[in-house]
């Protein structure tokens, strides 16, 4: 019995073309996987930000509250406030009878608050914590961080006898910066200041 021979199969060529494939899989996934390294840097990058521009908002915030219950100024009442209401001054405030929105005509989230016509500008009260740096200040950042855009600002309105009739009520409406005039944070607030209340101890 003669042996039968099977003829070779044709595979050369096989071994390469599946190398490339399963190389160029693995390219385009570690190309996404950077690309998505650099989304992901992006994301943490504008959140660190809206969170700065949060707790810029809610320093002026705070000092509002904080300044009517320093002395007699929540006793002093409300004044008629116009353009331009701004100081930069660390202890001054104002409490005016107009509202933002209601009264001035202003768009609390359009910051910064300005009005318009012959006696127009910026409304508001700056306020600027001790370790800030701002950029509109010709100040740089600290400590690897962008120094912020401007100053937060704030806006005290009497809002008249609080419902419980033992004290006035106030609307705070305040807004912060990030590093830049594009992330913004407005925060507002309604505070009682009860009669015969004032804060002798500090921030």
């Amino acid at each position: 019995m003669s042996p039968s021979f099977r003829p070779a199969r044709s595979e050369r060529g096989i071994a390469l073309i599946t190398s490339l494939l399963l190389l160029i899989i693995i390219t385009l996934l570690a190309l996404s996987m950077f690309r998505s390294f650099g989304t992901q840097e992006k994301i943490a990058g504008n959140l660190r930000e809206k969170d700065r521009a949060l707790h810029a908002a809610e320093s002026a915030q705070q000092y509002g509250e904080w300044w009517l219950l320093q002395g007699n100024n929540s006793a002093i009442g409300s004044v008629p406030c116009t353009a331009p209401l701004l100081n930069g001054t660390l202890g001054l405030g104002q409490i005016c009878s107009n509202w933002l929105d209601r009264d001035l005509g202003i768009t609390i989230t359009n910051v910064p608050w300005t009005t318009l016509g012959p006696g127009g500008g910026k409304v508001g009260v700056t306020y600027q914590p001790q370790t800030m740096a701002v950029a509109a200040l010709g100040q740089a950042g600290t400590a690897g961080n962008p120094a912020y855009y401007d100053l937060p600002t704030f806006y005290i309105a009497d809002l008249g006898l609080a419902r419980d009739s033992q004290g006035e009520a106030y609307r705070i409406d305040a807004y912060g910066y990030g590093s830049n005039q594009t992330t913004i944070a407005v925060v507002e607030s309604t505070y009682e200041v009860s009669q015969g209340v004032v804060n002798r101890s500090g921030l």
